[in-house]
């Protein structure tokens, strides 16, 4: 009986002192990444230096933080440079925000999505003929569209008052352009833009979803002189 006792003892001592045995650790398992917030735009290697900017009459000034016409300024009734704000400007479609280093990005998400100006405008059409947009393409798009539509007091976005740009035309992955928009030669719409008090314009860049563009500056502007204007034949002079 006392040999019983002595062996329950001793296996209630191993059976204790095993309890006060630290734990073994287990392996710790990395952590769960967080969700992607839908609402940012992945980021991306992408620097401004790496692109390559197509020659043209059209150029943008750092000085004069303004846009020439073959080093001659030219007079804006508006100007956006996205120096850390989105300077009001909304995209329907797809996602818009401030660059790191200075500019827009933007990436269409569905079919036919378009980057809105801020409303209000008020700048009339006769005087401010031409607008300008210097982008850089980040991500190739399926289907390029470069329409321009606008909102006037008259009238709202519409397939009847389109423009598309004479200069600037699909843009390559990592190819800086300026689209040119003379918007006295409208491809829809006749003479409505100069005789209107403009209060929005609309960009669409691409028309299927998948493209990217870093947008620098936007502007409307007065038009360049009549040597700038394509199909256009300097002006006469008179005979002596």
């Amino acid at each position: 009986m006392r040999a019983f006792v002595f062996l329950a003892l001793i296996f209630t001592s191993a059976a204790v002192a095993a309890c006060d045995e630290p734990r073994s650790r287990e392996p710790k398992l990395n952590p769960r990444p967080a969700a992607p917030d839908s609402a940012s735009l992945p980021p991306t290697a992408f620097s401004a230096e790496d692109a390559v900017e197509r020659p043209g009459p059209f150029a943008w000034s750092p000085e004069t933080k303004g846009f020439m016409w073959n080093g001659q300024p030219l007079r804006a009734a508006r100007t956006w440079t996205f120096d850390g704000s989105t300077d009001g400007f909304v995209m329907g479609g797809g996602e818009v925000e401030p660059a790191e280093d200075g500019g827009l990005r933007i990436a269409a998400r569905i079919f036919d999505s378009a980057v809105r100006t801020p409303s209000g405008l008020a700048l009339q059409g006769g005087r401010y003929t031409h607008v300008l947009v210097r982008a850089t393409r980040l991500a190739g798009g399926a289907e390029w569209d470069g329409a321009l539509h606008y909102v006037t007091e008259a009238h709202p976005e519409s397939a009847q008052f389109i423009a598309k740009p004479f200069q600037g035309e699909k843009p390559r992955v990592n190819e800086t352009v300026i689209l040119a928009y003379d918007m006295t030669k409208l491809l829809a719409g006749g003479e409505d833009w100069t005789t209107s008090v403009i209060d929005r314009i609309r960009i669409d860049f691409d028309d299927a979803a998948g493209g990217e563009f870093l947008i620098h500056q936007v502007a409307i502007t007065e038009a360049p002189p009549a040597a700038a204007l394509p199909g256009q034949a300097p002006p006469l002079r008179p005979r002596t």
